[in-house]
């Protein structure tokens, strides 16, 4: 497919900038969807727009008259705004802008979904792991309300995909941490990451969340190419660096905070806890960074 303008949704925010400044690095034309005043200088275009009304959300894309989307324009956990709100930004949220893609005929929709669908680190119990490495056939088991939203937005985004009469391309990432440089040297590198540490670790890079990150150019990377890929329907990916977030080797951290989780290959070194290779198949994407790098 041959895409020239992409619009993202929620540009003003951390991972937003990131997206559009890949983007126009690589040609294309890009408008910033999003709330209150402009707060980047990289998108070529900007609209204004309320994304839990639906008739604004067609308005803002049928404006930008955009080739694909990239939807980053949500609450971005459960803690800062009650749970029927971050619900509602997230679930209605991306329904808004899979119904206005759809009835405008762009050619692909990216979703920003979460390692929260499955239950991660803001649910009131430990995240259940089934089976490691996790793929995109793990139960999802959210209890809480960011999780249970994105769950909800996934199973949203898959009734899009069945529908004979749509021809668009629905992607959902499912990003867990995602860091820029610095905050990967202060959190990752400059820290203590040894096996004691990571027994009273943070949970955004502990166990509930499998010790996995993303660095914020990967993120912006795999966001494109999710609407430069051309397939039926929609799918869900898993995304995330090759390792871990530990100091210790993975075939160490497995029985250690994983005992009952059933193990699907060998770990030589620190590997990721992820399968990454349904992104890296559909979407021709592997992940360049990781923090050892630094």
């Amino acid at each position: 497919m041959a895409l020239s303008t992409v619009a993202v949704t929620g540009g003003n925010g951390k991972i937003g900038r990131a997206v559009l400044r890949d983007l126009r690095d690589k040609g294309y034309e890009t408008v910033n969807i999003a709330r209150g005043k402009q707060r980047e200088d990289v998108s070529d275009r900007y609209v204004t727009t309320d994304l839990l009304d639906a008739g604004e959300t067609y308005g803002a894309l049928s404006t930008a008259d955009a080739d694909a989307v990239i939807h980053m324009g949500s609450i971005p956990g459960p803690h800062s705004h009650p749970q029927f709100e971050v619900y509602a930004s997230n679930a209605m949220g991306a329904m808004h802008v899979l119904e206005a893609s759809e009835s405008l005929e762009l050619e692909a929709c990216c979703l920003a979904s979460s390692i929260n669908a499955i239950g991660s680190e803001h649910q009131r119990r430990p995240a259940q792991v089934e089976y490691l490495p996790v793929d995109e056939s793990h139960p999802r088991t959210p209890d809480d309300s960011y999780g249970i939203a994105k769950h909800a937005m996934e199973v949203t985004a898959d009734g899009f995909g069945r529908r004979p009469e749509t021809d668009l391309t629905i992607s959902s990432l499912r990003f867990p941490w995602v860091p820029t440089k610095r905050e990967v040297v202060e959190d990752l590198t400059e820290a203590d990451r040894s096996m004691e540490a990571l027994r009273d670790g943070n949970s955004w890079i502990g166990r509930d969340v499998l010790f996995s990150y993303i660095q914020i150019e990967d993120a912006a990377a795999v966001a494109r190419k999710a609407v430069e890929a051309d397939y039926d329907g929609h799918e869900s990916f898993w995304v995330a660096a090759t390792d871990t977030t530990a100091d210790v080797p993975t075939a160490e951290l497995v029985p250690e905070f994983f005992p009952d989780a059933e193990i699907d290959r060998s770990f030589t070194g620190h590997e990721s806890l992820i399968d990454l290779s349904k992104a890296e198949s559909l979407l021709g994407w592997t992940p360049a960074h990781s923090w050892r790098d630094y």
